[in-house]
């Protein structure tokens, strides 16, 4: 992505060495992924690319508390993974002429990210893999938060990662820019990495903070860029729309203090009623002009309903609930159903609602939201101690620090 004005580089001249470790969190996560790219298409080798950039970070992470932050953080990870390069690979002679190639700073190409995302989702590997290995790499998320992201355990999203990576060595898979007629069979991968980039940066999984603006933004950036890229795709509209009707509610989801504010008792004054208008708008445009509905158009739907509700009362949860049975059809997930029930407990009532949730309890038994909602319903019903053991496992399965507080609060009223 291009730097803007103002970027890391600007931020953070002349800061001390105790801001070094929040520092390097964001230039890891704003520059990984071009270093990548620029390292795996000179190198042709993702393995060897992906060493090089984290022999870069951890250098940072012994050097910098030390000598403090340099005034071009970006330019000196850079540095540091070509001179390692050039270290470790003294003997390749191909790969040295390679190396000294690369040069810094360059203007990136707006679209350099996209492509190696693209390039990630190869189609010779499984699926799963391809959105871990994308997420892990050029997104730079933690192998903790693609598991929250998939609700596996951490040690599975580890395996698929190792395996995609010995797969593209051991049968020679070549890191290139797909060409043209390549783009759709990679399309569902990519969007599904866009997607729980956003996810995690919209409500962070991880307990150093409650949301991640960062992660949100470039989502936005690489839907949009996508959308130009592949305008008659209706599910890449489809994921813009998503994601901009959700941060049109931005304004309102934390208080003063970070505190998260439930869609019931959100401010609907502070919400982007042009963003919502012109999401709205786009949704439908691209409904009528392809008439091919998907699990995205359909989630961003779902988002429409809750956006142009004038109330929280107003919400037409007989609506959400067709579009939910329509999402099931055809992407069909627990996590799904249990949104699905939900919007049940709205039409048909708790009793309804929990009776789905208890086919989900086992699936989903690390998923926090389960837990919460089951209490919600629970407290609902006057079941008070059983709503409060749902609420202590929510609590213990969270690591987000604004649901903790707000599970706290719960469990103190009660």
């Amino acid at each position: 992505m291009t730097e803007p004005a103002g970027g890391p580089a600007d931020r953070v001249a002349g800061r001390g060495r105790d801001d070094s470790g929040e520092v390097l969190a964001r230039v890891v996560r704003e520059h990984a992924g071009r270093l990548a790219a620029g390292l795996i298409s000179l190198l042709g080798d993702f393995s060897a690319a992906e060493d090089l950039v984290q022999d870069a970070i951890e250098t940072a992470l012994r050097r910098w508390p030390v000598e403090g932050i340099p005034d071009r953080p970006d330019a000196w990870l850079f540095t540091v993974a070509r001179r390692r390069g050039l270290d470790v690979l003294r003997r390749e002679s191909n790969y040295r002429a390679k190396l000294a190639q690369l040069r810094w700073p360059e203007p990136a190409q707006t679209d350099d990210r996209l492509r190696l995302i693209f390039t990630c989702c190869h189609p010779a590997l499984a699926p799963a893999a391809q959105i871990a290995l994308t997420l892990r790499v050029v997104c730079g998320l933690s192998t903790q938060q693609i598991a929250a992201a998939f609700v596996v355990p951490e040690a599975t999203v580890a395996q698929r990662i190792t395996r995609a990576k010995k797969k593209i060595t051991e049968a020679g898979i070549p890191y290139r820019v797909p060409a043209a007629d390549e783009l759709p069979t990679r399309l569902q991968a990519v969007l599904a990495v866009i997607y729980l980039l956003f996810n995690e940066g919209y409500l962070s999984s991880t307990a150093e903070r409650a949301q991640a603006r960062d992660l949100v933004d470039d989502a936005e950036w690489l839907a949009a860029l996508l959308a130009g890229l592949m305008p008659g795709e209706p599910e890449v509209v489809g994921l813009l729309a998503l994601i901009r009707l959700h941060r049109a509610r931005g304004p309102a989801r934390f208080d003063a203090h970070e505190e998260l504010v439930l869609l019931a008792d959100q401010d609907r004054s502070l919400w982007d009623r042009t963003a919502i208008d012109e999401a709205g708008a786009l949704l439908v445009r691209t409904a009528r002009a392809h008439r091919r509905p998907g699990p995205y158009q359909l989630q961003a739907a779902i988002a429409a309903c809750h956006a142009e509700a004038a109330s929280f009362e107003a919400t037409d949860w007989a609506q959400i609930l067709v579009l939910y049975d329509m999402l099931l059809h055809l992407a069909p997930s627990p996590v799904t159903r249990l949104h699905r029930a939900i919007a049940l407990g709205y039409t048909q009532g708790p009793e309804a609602a929990l009776a789905e949730l208890d086919d989900l309890q086992e699936v989903l038994a690390r998923y926090p939201l389960l837990h919460a909602t089951r209490a919600e319903l629970l407290r609902g019903l006057g079941r008070a101690e059983q709503a409060r053991a749902c609420d202590e496992r929510a609590l213990a399965l969270t690591a987000n620090p604004a649901q903790q507080r707000l599970l706290r609060q719960r469990l103190a009223w009660t």
